[in-house]
């Protein structure tokens, strides 16, 4: 038997600008259909690809958009060149592994630069690929803005003289970030953070309740593995066991016994005190996250009984809205850590890489001198943004050999009560929200502040 798991319906002249106007009194490019390269490889980027394109054809209907994209850039008018569900890794030897198929998108984005000269280019984080389409974008003359800072401020600060001559402006999220770069002599602006703009979810949690088959009643505690493949099947299984756990644990506490017979719950799901939350990224495709997620089951199924066929994973469409209905989350370090944040949503940070990459990072990743970061008994350097901002370990992080279902479900356990604990990190998550925000042009944001300055960099081509 598998569990019942269910899916929620659901440069060679490089130019170098000081300032730039609002949207609503820029120059508009007289190039009547100017060509616009984006390239984002996560489901982040894809998501501010998206947003992006959409605030740039207000101002250009006529512009053609192309480059590496996820899903949603596609829905707003990206022709994608390459996929970025194609080319998502992580990690040092994951890399290594998937260097012959990189290489190929890579070589196709190579060809469409040199065969169709984009006017402009927007690289959104990625590094791994959007540094090497820099080299050549520079060599075509094409105006580069990089959105969404890559960690040159983590390891590799040797790039930033290659930044120096290949990025027109950079365009950071963090506000740590400006100073960073602006200090060691790069063209930088915060431009704030999008997820902290957006409005909280309006559903209502009996609607929510009603849209996914959820029980209100019940504590909903929201998993986000990752987005890249690599990332769920390191991630993944420690969760699941977490919520097998509360499952085996609610069964044995309903398990009858007289004497030699043993009576055990027909269905322990419906007893739990918990249900899981599942978000899918668009870089993942559910069937294939069920397939995986059956495997797990199977798994099982051979050290927990016939108990485990009844677990209960709740695939749903929505990060923020399974963030904001959650009592408490588990989350995989990288962006989702920030959607948690600016919820409001007291969350346990979780990651899992090859041990060669994790004991490489562990050597190479040194913060600047100025910050006021702290190794933690094991010698790890916080991962987690939230912690970065806060300059503190505001929330808990389970790294590599520490992450396991049982130490998640210790420091979740605080986070789901009335505590001094969760009352600690929620108000370090609603400070950290504000400092998210950029307030120097009023009524704009970050998208808007990116799509000025590509306006902007497409105007000063004409004159």
């Amino acid at each position: 038997m598998t569990s019942a798991i269910r899916i929620a319906p659901s440069g060679n002249c490089k130019l170098r600008i000081a300032g730039f106007l609002s949207a609503s009194s820029l120059p508009i490019a007289t190039t009547p259909n100017p060509r616009i390269f984006l390239s984002a490889g996560e489901a982040s980027g894809d998501t501010y690809g998206a947003a992006l394109i959409t605030a740039l054809r207000t101002h250009l209907p006529e512009a053609t958009f192309t480059g590496l994209g996820g899903t949603h850039m596609e829905a707003a008018g990206q022709t994608r060149i390459v996929r970025a569900e194609d080319v998502a890794v992580m990690g040092v030897t994951e890399i290594l592994r998937h260097i012959p198929h990189i290489y190929a998108s890579y070589r196709k984005l190579v060809s469409s630069i040199k065969k169709h000269r984009p006017d402009v280019a927007i690289l959104i984080d990625f590094p791994d690929v959007n540094f090497r389409l820099a080299t050549h974008l520079a060599r075509a003359g094409v105006p580069v803005i990089w959105f969404v800072s890559p960690q040159l401020w983590a390891w590799k600060r040797g790039r930033l003289r290659w930044v120096q001559q290949r990025v027109d402006k950079m365009l950071v999220i963090f506000p740590f970030e400006e100073p960073f770069y602006r200090e060691r002599g790069v063209d930088a602006e915060f431009v704030g953070h999008p997820l902290a703009e957006l409005p909280l979810p309006t559903t209502t949690r009996e609607d929510y309740a009603a849209a996914h088959s959820l029980d209100p009643a019940k504590t909903w505690i929201a998993l986000l593995p990752g987005s890249r493949w690599k990332e769920i099947r390191a991630n993944l299984p420690a969760l699941h066991e977490l919520a097998m756990s509360d499952l085996i644990q609610t069964s044995a506490s309903y398990t009858m016994a007289d004497g030699p017979d043993i009576t055990l719950p027909t269905n322990p799901a419906a007893l739990t005190h918990y249900e899981f939350l599942l978000p899918v990224a668009s870089t993942i495709q559910p069937d294939t996250l069920r397939a995986f997620i059956h495997t797990l089951n199977r798994d099982h199924l051979k050290y927990f009984g016939p108990e485990a066929s009844t677990l209960r994973l709740t695939l749903v469409p929505d990060a923020r809205e399974a963030l904001h209905h959650a009592r408490a989350s588990v989350v995989a370090s990288g962006t989702a850590t920030v959607q948690a944040a600016v919820i409001g949503n007291p969350f346990v940070v979780v990651y899992r890489v090859s041990p060669l990459t994790f004991a490489l990072a562990k050597k190479l990743v040194e913060y600047p001198g100025e910050w006021k970061v702290r190794r933690d008994l094991d010698g790890n350097l916080p991962i987690a943004m939230v912690n970065l901002i806060a300059q503190q370990r505001l929330v808990p992080e389970l790294l590599q050999q520490n992450f396991t279902a049982t130490n998640v479900a210790t420091a979740l356990a605080p986070l789901l009560a009335d505590t001094p604990a969760r009352d600690r990190q929620l108000t370090g998550l609603a400070r950290i929200r504000e400092s998210l925000l950029a307030s120097s042009i009023p009524g704009a944001t970050a998208i808007t502040r990116v799509a000025d300055q590509v306006l902007q960099l497409l105007s000063i081509q004409q004159l």
